[in-house]
């Protein structure tokens, strides 16, 4: 099993939330977050008085998916996040050992 964490642009969660149960993702979650990378932030004007945002706000995605299954929601995320300019997010991969739903006790591939 993989677990897959996006940084993707706020605008762009329903597409990508279209995109994945599209594909037969059901569950993931979400959280609402704060970062920056080459964008670097921006500068504002408030009050007359120009300041400096570094910390963009972003939203990550996760979701964990069978081992088959992590090319095609890798591809969706992609797909749909994608805008072409700078801040686009990334996608991060990783192995999962165990899973377990709490309510039933399920265990690994029947808990996902």
């Amino acid at each position: 099993m993989k677990k897959i964490e996006a940084i993707i642009k706020p605008f762009k969660l329903d597409e990508v939330r279209e995109a994945l149960s599209e594909i037969g993702i059901t569950g993931l979650t979400v959280t609402e977050v704060k970062g920056f990378g080459r964008q670097k932030g921006h500068t504002e004007l408030y009050r007359g008085a120009e300041y400096v945002v570094d910390f963009l706000p972003k939203i990550k995605i996760e979701v964990v998916v069978n081992s088959q299954n992590a090319d095609a929601a890798i591809d969706a995320i992609i797909k749909a996040a994608r805008t072409g300019k700078i801040g686009d997010g990334k996608i991060f991969v990783m192995e999962v050992e165990q899973v377990v739903r709490i309510r039933t006790g399920e265990t690994d591939e029947a808990a996902v």
